[in-house]
């Protein structure tokens, strides 16, 4: 088992610091826009890049602490959940995953939360009425209660040590790019990027729900200027999957041998380059895309799909 010190924490992302992929489309050379992909998603394929930055310096507080049992909220295709369970199970943490939706208790787990078990997780489904009260000290004393003591992630694991953690992604090598694009969440990427954005630098959110209330939440995290949401390209809400969506991230990764999340990722690529094509960017724009992870999403969604008799995913 891997040690949890710092040092081979950062060794580990300094190794996988300078992972990009320059996209070449007909759109962008006809707007004169570069786009280039930071690939997130190569720095730890197993826990999601946005989420190990999440973890990080979360793991190395709670091991400070020593807690050895991680408890965290999350919905039936929860990266976060996923991200955790692996993580626990690498660094010799017990976990626990409250689960929204008691339903999914009844019949076969999807595979995010059968990935999530096959790493030691314990899942415990509650109703969507009790979830809405995860933040209430008295229900996460009833947590403690039932499972003992537990080091607390919250939903999507943003707090202000996986805000830190985000804010890593950025550093000297993206300083040449005039915009940085990032899906949305819980907002704890967006904001750990906005700190670390450089001065001339636009951060570009683009949320997997609807809705405008992450503004708040966001500005909790972060107090720079240089960020904004684009909250018209959520498709519908969280893991809503609509046809065009589908069309258009087996489109990308054709032309591109590049995959994308249906949940986050495909929102986002998809949103970026409407803009691009209804010249939202100056031509000379330079975008960095980053590419946070979530692949083990497509096995569930597709799934869904064939039960629909839908197109899948590649």
């Amino acid at each position: 088992m891997l040690s949890l010190h710092r040092p081979t924490l950062q060794h580990h992302i300094l190794n996988e610091i300078a992972k990009y992929t320059t996209i070449d489309l007909p759109i962008l050379k006809e707007k004169g826009v570069q786009l280039t992909v930071k690939r997130e998603d190569l720095l730890f394929p197993e826990i999601s890049g946005n989420k190990y930055r999440k973890l990080k310096y979360n793991l190395i507080a709670a091991k400070a602490a020593k807690q050895r049992r991680l408890l965290t909220f999350g919905g039936g295709f929860s990266n976060h959940i996923a991200a955790t369970a692996f993580a626990g199970k690498r660094y010799g943490f017990h976990t626990i995953g409250v689960i929204r939706g008691e339903e999914l208790a009844h019949g076969p787990l999807n595979p995010t939360l059968s990935l999530a078990v096959k790493n030691g997780m314990q899942l415990h489904f509650i109703s969507r009425e009790d979830y809405r009260k995860k933040e209430c000290i008295d229900f996460i004393k009833n947590l403690e209660v039932t499972f003992g003591a537990f080091y607390l992630l919250p939903e999507g694991g943003t707090n202000a040590l996986a805000v830190k953690g985000c804010s890593e992604m950025i550093h000297a090598l993206d300083e040449r790019f005039s915009h940085i694009a990032v899906s949305v969440g819980t907002g704890g990427t967006l904001a750990g990027i906005s700190k670390a954005a450089f001065p001339h630098q636009e951060v570009l959110g683009f949320p997997a729900l609807k809705g405008d209330f992450l503004q708040k939440d966001i500005r909790n995290f972060t107090s720079e200027k240089n960020w904004r949401l684009l909250v018209d390209f959520h498709f519908g809400g969280y893991a809503k999957i609509q046809p065009d969506l589908v069309a258009f991230i087996n489109n990308f990764k054709e032309a591109t041998q590049l995959s994308l999340d249906p949940i986050y990722t495909g929102k986002m690529a998809f949103g970026l380059l409407d803009m691009i094509r209804n010249d939202r960017f100056k031509p000379g724009s330079d975008i960095l895309m980053v590419h946070s992870g979530g692949l083990q999403a497509i096995t569930g969604i597709n799934n869904i799909l064939k039960k629909k008799g839908e197109v899948l995913l590649l």
